[in-house]
Parts: structure tokens; sequence; C-alpha cells
């Protein structure tokens, strides 16, 4: 099996899957300039093909806005495969490392918090579920 082609199809599945689960996909700079200025909450999903992103954060993105309060806005790049959009959406992220997969809460273009890496990796889909619910519940609006 030609590995391009094997990493092709694994990076397929992992855009589709958080496409499908209603996420903004932002390949470009300029499309995340215009998604993360946006007025009220947007969460931002740093995506990858590592186990803990398609075993705990691409279900836990999925199963957390299944809930009475969540973010007006979700989005996802795409970390080692649309590198300018990821660069873009980190420059936001001020006083945070790059970690992904991650995930970004921002209010009105400002970053307000994150769950790192080390908060998804070793942990199971539904305690980070419950960790997104947390930030759910203190900063965003009941829909």
């Amino acid at each position: 099996m030609d590995f391009n082609l094997f990493m092709n199809d694994i990076v397929d599945a992992a855009r589709k899957d958080i496409q499908e689960a209603g996420y903004q996909e932002l390949t470009t700079p300029e499309e995340v300039d215009q998604a993360l200025k946006q007025e009220g909450t947007t969460l931002v999903m740093v995506n990858s093909t590592c186990g803990c992103a398609g075993g705990v954060a691409r279900p836990a993105a999925a199963n957390s806005i299944h809930y009475d309060k969540r973010p007006d806005h979700l989005v996802t790049v795409f970390a080692g495969q649309d590198r300018e959009a990821t660069e873009r959406a980190r420059e936001y992220f001020e006083g945070y490392p790059p970690s992904s997969p991650s995930f970004a809460l921002l209010k009105d273009g400002k970053i307000v918090t994150m769950l790192e890496r080390h908060d998804i990796e070793g942990h199971s889909t539904m305690d980070v579920v419950g960790q997104l619910q947390k930030i759910y519940d203190e900063h965003c609006e009941e829909l």
C-alpha cells in the first residue's frame, strides 16, 4: 500500500468526521480571520491525525454541542494539513503554545480559554465532553 494514499484516506476521514459534526472547516488564513473575528463565541477545534484526535477529540467535539449552552460558531483548522490556516488561528490563541488536537474558545475574536493536548490525551471522550460543557456553561448562552 502506498503510504501517501493511506494518509490521504486518514486525513479525508478526519475532515469528514468534524464537518459532519457541524464544524466549518477553515483552510486559508483569510477564512480564519473572517471566522474568528465574528461577534459572539467561537469554538475552534484544532484537528490532527493522531490517535487522541480520532479517539477522543473529534468524538468530544461532536458530542459536546448537544447541550443547552454551546458556542455561537463552530469551526476547525487542520494541523499539519492546512498549515497557513492553522498558523493564523494560533495567532489568536495568545498565551497558549501550539497544541493539537486542542479546542480554543474565543469571544468577540479574543481567546477566553483553551483545552490543550494534555487536557485531551489520556482522557476519555466523556471527560473531554465534560470539560467542554463546563466551558460552555461559563461563557456561552443558552440556545
